[in-house]
């Protein structure tokens, strides 16, 4: 048993070695599942079998090696995360992106040597506004708003991936490596249930904290924010909409360019400061009617949910065409999933499990039923007159 996987999962569940023990019914103590993890036992097939059940995967699990090695950058926190939190998070990332590697090596699609880690060098913060609309060229974006962010950047071997976590938790990036050490993906981690908007932006940052190599004297985090404001609405198209200088802004004209751009208001409000649209003292006066509005948590008018199609819709594309079974599926997208598996691919899949001689005997005993059925038809037809229209 590798023990590794056992804690990966138990951790990815969000449960404690008591909470383990308490959902199995009692049938092992918290200490016995702690000796597990650490390798110093092994739990009997009755144990193993119960395990797998209540952690929602197959025994073979637990035998099996992590075919990948995750990197993980910095957290980026609000408050103090909790170590349970952390590790956590942690492992949730570790179990999905071996899924993704998974299904991108089936596709032939893991190509992490393409994507632009710490590709564009930021000597100073201006450098973040050239970083993003370089990296918008480099992916034949153009400039105009982005709807779908996260369809976007899993069209280009970038991992989204949302998590349930307390509000202490903002994002994180990870990198996927395969046993030689060969990039295979990357993810960006955030935080579910929060502002559509809010996460945009969150998402966009970790990019940033991916594809930047800031100088050490600059603040890495301040750098990652404006290049993910800038990713979502580039000065070109921001000076374009609302001018180059402005003395005065509606908060109805605010509400237009939060529906264009899909960034919050107040995240607007200072990137127009920060382009010198408009000036620090008015960037305040903004603020603090934001604030009388009670705008600071929640603000009116969110942006289209993101939803990420990418793996529901490769898993389902790789059973079709036979490459996975039934098995597989519900290991990738959950026992609960509500994808419809087609008979006639399970009958496929079977018939392909089969060793070759049997196969050729079924296809020889078809080709015979398919002939003598032609046969019939042929007569049906011959000796007839010929109709001309």
């Amino acid at each position: 048993m590798n023990s590794r996987r056992l804690q990966q999962i138990r951790r990815a569940r969000n449960l404690s070695l008591r909470d383990l023990a308490v959902r199995m019914g009692g049938i092992v103590t918290k200490q016995a599942i702690s000796k597990y993890e650490q390798g110093k036992a092994n739990p009997t097939p009755t144990v193993l079998v119960k395990l797998a059940d209540v952690l929602g995967v197959n025994a073979s699990f637990f035998f099996t090696e992590p075919s990948i090695r995750v990197e993980f950058g910095a957290y980026r926190q609000s408050g103090k995360l909790l170590e349970r939190e952390s590790d956590r998070i942690k492992s949730i990332t570790e179990c999905e992106l071996e899924n993704r590697v998974e299904i991108l090596e089936l596709l032939g699609q893991a190509e992490g040597s393409k994507i632009p880690v710490q590709a564009f060098s930021v000597k100073s913060m201006d450098y973040t506004e050239k970083a993003a609309e370089e990296l918008r060229e480099h992916w034949d974006l153009g400039l105009e708003p982005i709807r779908m962010l996260t369809n976007t950047l899993e069209s280009k071997n970038i991992c989204v991936i949302n998590v349930e976590a307390n509000d202490d938790f903002e994002g994180i990036s990870a990198k996927a490596y395969d046993q030689e050490n060969i990039l295979k993906t990357v993810a960006l981690v955030t935080r579910k249930d929060v502002d559509v908007v809010r996460q945009r932006l969150n998402i966009t940052h970790e990019l940033g904290h991916l594809v930047l190599n800031v100088n050490k004297k600059l603040d890495e985090e301040k750098a990652a924010f404006r290049f993910g404001a800038a990713f979502l609405a580039p000065a070109k198209k921001v000076f374009e909409d609302i001018g180059e200088r402005r003395s005065a802004i509606q908060l109805d004209e605010l509400f237009l360019l939060k529906r264009r751009f899909g960034l919050s208001i107040q995240a607007l409000i200072f990137r127009l400061m920060e382009l010198n649209i408009i000036t620090e003292s008015y960037y305040w006066n903004l603020f603090s009617l934001i604030n009388k509005l009670g705008w600071r948590k929640g603000e009116p008018e969110d942006w289209d949910a993101e939803r990420s199609f990418w793996l529901e819709k490769n898993v389902i594309r790789l059973f079709s065409e036979g490459v996975i079974d039934k098995n597989t599926v519900k290991r990738i997208l959950g026992e609960n999933t509500q994808f419809d598996f087609p008979e006639s691919v399970i009958k496929r899949q079977g018939f392909m499990k089969l060793p070759l001689e049997k196969r050729r005997q079924i296809l020889a005993e078809q080709a015979k039923k398919v002939a003598k059925k032609y046969e019939e038809i042929k007569e049906e037809f011959d000796g007839g007159d010929i109709v001309e229209y």
